[in-house]
């Protein structure tokens, strides 16, 4: 008698599941359920129906046929066994974020098919980004040049402590040095005329910034030293226009892609006349690359500020995208060939993507590339010099 019960329990409680399972696979409500649980009815109707076609008499044999196939059609990309990965950036204030926003729609767009998909998250910047590689908390991240160049040779702020938990995939956009200074102290107009700001208030950037660092380096390889030279003002990119169209400091550092609005406002309000964007001669380029080889000569065309009606010969460093050097090459491969066969896609998203060609694709990259991405490049006719051959 038990078993007879225990057996009609048994259909009774398959049929039931059955029944409900039916109704949870109408069309309407398959089509807006997540891949994972896509998966998981297919698998829970096909473990049902093994058990229940036992049972000849109740035509189970229909839902099957129909509502099983309704399930399948349902398109999801398959995983390949691989998570998402991982793009730190920096804060949702800046370029970083949005850029990594660009790239990791475009990867899973076009490559999600594929099993590679991405997700960007914020970070405080390059050097947390550095740190987030290195611990493998992310697969790829946006670093400044020059960070990646201390990192990668344990120099600067990762003296004799080498990280180089990193590849290069591309250069990125790239970040304008934009020096500006009262047009009092321009004798020459190139760099060289910080030589009479000695001892006059210069903004080098927030403390503890990029832009701080990068300016730094800069100074120290032409033989200045920015606390004892200047008074230094560690204040932002607003604060320091503002203040050099109040005459309280007499130039600013500001390294951007350009236009670079606080440049802007202040060539609104002063004039090409009272305020000069200083430029480095191919002399002054080799000392600056002297510890750091990562600037390279960068032209901001006439008309770019108000009333600048010249080409300023400047220099500028990239921004670039790195990678763990254990994600496989084939992956980043598929990365590589994706950005430049979609860079139209990647300027519709955010504009400093523009900046992005194969020509200049390596240009000033401080570590070397993975091997994905030497694969690319070799298959596009791009002459990879031997130090950025990685392993």
């Amino acid at each position: 008698m038990k078993n007879i019960f225990f057996k009609n329990a048994l259909f009774i409680g398959a049929f039931a599941a059955l029944m409900m399972l039916v109704v949870a696979c109408q069309p309407q409500t398959v089509e807006v359920v997540k891949e994972v649980e896509v998966t998981r009815v297919v698998t829970e109707t096909e473990t049902i129906v093994e058990e229940v076609e036992v049972v000849k008499e109740v035509e189970v044999e229909v839902v099957k046929e129909v509502e099983v196939e309704k399930i399948v059609e349902v398109e999801v990309a398959p995983s390949n066994g691989q998570n998402s990965l991982i793009i730190s950036t920096a804060s949702t204030g800046g370029t970083y974020y949005p850029v990594g926003v660009a790239l990791s729609t475009l990867t899973n767009v076009k490559l999600g098919n594929s099993g590679i998909q991405m997700n960007a998250i914020s970070s405080a910047g390059s050097g947390e980004n550095v740190q987030l590689l290195k611990n493998k908390e992310a697969d790829l991240a946006i670093l400044q040049g020059l960070f990646g160049a201390m990192a990668w040779q344990g120099k600067g702020r990762y003296e004799g402590a080498p990280e180089q938990e990193m590849r290069s995939i591309t250069m990125l956009w790239e970040n304008v040095e934009h020096i500006v200074v009262d047009a009092e102290y321009a004798v020459t107009g190139n760099i060289s005329d910080l030589d009479t700001l000695k001892g006059e208030a210069f903004s080098i950037g927030k403390r503890g910034s990029g832009t701080e660092t990068s300016g730094t380096v800069i100074l120290n390889a032409l033989g200045y030293d920015i606390d004892n030279d200047f008074v230094p003002e560690r204040v932002g990119y607003s604060e320091s226009s503002a203040a050099l169209q109040d005459g309280r400091i007499a130039g600013m550092n500001t390294p951007a892609g350009p236009p670079v609005s606080a440049v802007t406002q202040a060539f609104a309000t002063l004039g090409s006349d009272e305020i000069s964007l200083l430029e480095f001669t191919e002399e002054q380029i080799e000392q600056v690359n002297s510890e750091f080889p990562v600037w390279s000569r960068y032209v901001i065309p006439a008309g770019t500020y108000p009333g600048l009606d010249v080409d300023i010969n400047t220099i500028a460093q990239p921004n670039f995208l790195a990678v763990h050097p254990d994600l496989d090459e084939e992956t980043v491969y598929q990365i590589t060939k994706n950005i430049y066969e979609n860079l139209d896609f990647l300027v519709n998203i955010h504009k400093a993507t523009g900046a992005m060609s194969l020509e200049r694709a390596i240009v000033g990259l401080p570590v070397p590339l993975h091997p994905g991405a030497v694969r690319y490049y070799q298959e596009m006719g791009v002459e990879v010099p031997a130090e950025l051959i990685g392993d």
